[in-house]
């Protein structure tokens, strides 16, 4: 608990003990008035201020408006009838009691957010004659290199240099399994240094590092509201002014038409009474505060899963999802390429891939570092000139003088080079040298440990369909797809037919199916955007496809994404039924207490009671670890 909150608790627990203790004080008139006038203070100074405030304002149609009436109210009438003076403090009690559990559950919500929050780094080691220097993260520019001790989180996205050790990855990925590193292996900010001494050589500066994005998207999550907050909040804007004058209506209509003759049998005390108990049961409170801490709570429990949310309209979209479809390398694939053939022609093996090498040297596609892994030497790059990369296609260069092109068979036509077939599972680099097909190069892609587990886990939840888009060629595209069990193929596709495949997808769908594009890469931010709404990998995922996507796996696990389709369909399914129930209740009570049924006990459970039993199912969008 914060001060606040425990300021409050405080305060409900004098006014509770002072009215119970006032019931044994034989005081009259003026002297008990006075007495049990100090709980109410006690209990309800702040909500008379915020209604004056309010007043002043311009902004008076509020809950703490319509608790200040129909206490005060109460008040009045107990004096004018010398009745009971518990039941106005009763009201403001409880509903003083209902805030606090709202504050409580929003604070609990918040920290689950706000955890994220202790991956920023206060500092980052800089090594300078000998010393470790601490100096803020901010001024460490790219290709520094930092030193991460035991214990000490990683501050700026790099890559290791010097030692190997254990990270705990938890507070970005909700995997509480440590992360071994080594030299070369990349690391991304904000995890905790477990056992050895890192030196890392960073590649991004501070306000572009992971660590940084994250807190940034952590920060505007909540801004971004969805149509069922949008909805509250203008049914409240209509219903708390209506609701007002329907009690000021209850309150003078009754007894004039009595005072006229028409033959109601009741009196003014009797029908203010019926409006102020009115007041109280119509309190949108419920509703007002359930719903946007349901879709908080939402936010807060996927971000402890290592799913960052963007804002609750995208997880109510999520919920809704009845189509994925995949980008393949890096998302349901590895992205690990490995060179495992080379089919040369009337040249040495050696020459071939030293070829391939230097001509896609400045590409940092996967398969590029894959060609320069497998040539095994330090790349020379004033060797090669006059690269042109054809989209799509591949790529031309001449190296040392000689002509190259590598690419796959496309280019090869294009070049109008005559080239040998190959039927082998994977990626075909061919090869021409001067305008001579030189051979071939088989490079494989790696299928992640659970893309399979994945998308049957999918068609579980009631996912209609799973689709890939890849500009792989078909063979090896069907291969993927076959063995993971996806339903829809699309291979040999450039980024813009990616779109145009996901807009055809999109005019094909139901109109309350929503359709999830997952990818990873810089050439997939259009996809992303395009889509019903777009999920990124953040771990290795590139900063334009995290940028475009409305929900970040920090893990890269594909199962996340099951994980956060049904947190948002809890999620919703929670605020349904806080609306339905809020709603249902309030109904009931407010004709009872219209025809004097219902008295100011039952109008403070269908306000502060029904508010707190909502506030407790909300706070269960927090608890994710069994779906």
């Amino acid at each position: 608990m914060n001060k606040k909150q425990k300021k409050m608790l405080v305060r409900i627990i004098v006014a509770t003990v002072l009215m119970i203790a006032l019931n044994f004080i034989p005081a009259k008139g003026a002297t008990r008035f006075l007495l049990y006038l100090i709980p109410y203070i006690i209990i309800g100074y702040d909500i008379l201020i915020k209604a004056i405030k309010g007043i002043k304002n311009g902004q008076a149609f509020d809950e703490s408006l319509l608790m200040a009436i129909a206490t005060i109210g109460a008040m009045a009438l107990a004096i004018y009838e010398d009745g009971d003076y518990m039941e106005a403090i009763a009201v403001m009690l409880f509903y003083q009691i209902g805030e606090w559990f709202q504050s409580y559950a929003v604070g609990k919500s918040r920290r689950n957010i706000s955890s994220l929050m202790d991956i920023r780094p206060d500092y980052a080691n800089i090594e300078k004659n000998g010393k470790l220097e601490q100096v803020d993260p901010d001024e460490v520019g790219i290709g520094s290199v930092v030193v991460v001790q035991p214990g000490e989180k990683v501050p700026i996205d790099g890559t290791v240099v010097v030692g190997s050790s254990s990270l705990n990855t938890s507070a970005l990925t909700g995997e509480s399994l440590p992360r071994e590193v080594s030299v070369g292996d990349e690391i991304i900010s904000g995890c905790i240094n477990i056992t050895g001494v890192l030196k890392i050589k960073t590649s991004k500066e501070f306000g572009e590092s992971t660590v940084s994005k994250i807190l940034e998207l952590v920060e505007n999550a909540s801004s971004r509201k969805s149509k069922s907050e949008d909805f509250i909040t203008k049914f409240a804007r209509i219903y708390t002014p209506v609701v007002v004058y329907s009690a000021i209506a209850l309150a003078i209509i009754p007894p004039l038409v009595r005072m006229f003759g028409m033959g109601l049998g009741a009196d003014w005390g009797t029908w203010i009474y019926r409006a102020l108990t009115f007041l109280v049961i119509s309190c949108p409170c419920a509703l007002v505060i359930s719903i946007p801490l349901s879709f908080f709570a939402g936010i807060g429990g996927a971000s402890k899963e290592g799913v960052l949310v963007k804002g609750s309209n995208y997880l109510e979209i999520l919920a809704q999802t009845k189509y994925v479809v995949f980008d393949k390398t890096g998302t349901l694939t590895q992205g690990v390429f490995e060179v495992n053939g080379v089919h040369h022609n009337k040249m040495e093996e050696k020459m071939l891939l030293e070829y391939a090498a230097l001509v896609e040297s400045a590409s940092s596609h996967p398969i590029s570092k894959s060609l320069q892994h497998a040539y095994g030497k330090e790349i020379d790059r004033s060797r090669v000139t006059d690269i042109q990369e054809i989209s799509g296609n591949g790529v031309t260069a001449k190296v040392d003088g000689t002509t190259v092109a590598a690419g796959n068979a496309k280019l090869m036509k294009k070049l109008g080079i005559k080239y040998m077939e190959c039927h082998d599972v994977g990626t075909i680099i061919h090869m021409a040298v001067n305008e001579e097909y030189a051979g071939h190069i088989i490079i494989s892609d790696i299928v992640k440990p659970h893309s399979k587990e994945a998308i049957a886990a999918l068609k579980a939840a009631g996912v209609e369909k799973t689709i890939i888009l890849t500009g792989d060629s078909k063979r090896v595209a069907d291969q993927v797809a076959g063995y993971l069990g996806l339903d829809e193929v699309y291979s040999e596709l450039l980024p813009a037919d990616k779109v145009s495949k996901v807009e055809e997808l999109l005019s094909l769908k139901l109109d309350k199916a929503k359709l999830a594009f997952v990818g990873d890469g810089i050439n997939d931010a259009p996809v992303l955007t395009r889509a019903d709404i777009g999920i990124a990998m953040g771990a290795m995922g590139s900063d334009a496809a995290i940028e475009a996507a409305d929900v970040v796996l920090m893990d890269d696990d594909p199962l996340k994404i099951v994980k956060a389709i049904k947190i948002s369909r809890k999620c919703l399914r929670i605020v349904h039924q806080n609306i339905w129930f809020a709603i249902g209740i309030k109904l009931i009570c407010l004709v009872l207490g219209a025809i004097g049924i219902a008295n100011m006990w039952l109008a403070i459970f269908a306000d502060v009671g029904v508010m707190i039993i909502a506030i407790l199912n909300a706070i269960r969008a927090l608890f994710t670890k069994k779906l």
